[in-house]
């Protein structure tokens, strides 16, 4: 059986969650809770390519924006 995330024929949304993680989402149905609607509803092709050009650092914000205490104090 084929995934819904694979059918060209739908238009997707870009939903985005607190830790600024992007994920493709069927625009027909409802977005959970936790994921607000950053980009759609257009095709697939055109909300991978908003994911690519504005999620360029996977890594979750609370990992990018942490203070690293385990490095080493500047002299």
């Amino acid at each position: 059986m084929p995934s819904l995330l694979d059918d060209p024929e739908i238009d997707f949304v870009v939903v985005v969650n607190d830790e600024d993680q992007h994920s493709l989402w069927p625009a027909a149905i409802a977005v959970p809770a936790g994921w607000t609607v950053a980009h759609g509803p257009a095709t697939r092709d055109d909300c991978l390519a908003h994911v690519r050009e504005n999620w360029t650092d996977i890594r979750p914000l609370s990992a990018r924006t942490a203070r690293h205490d385990h490095q080493a104090p500047r002299s």
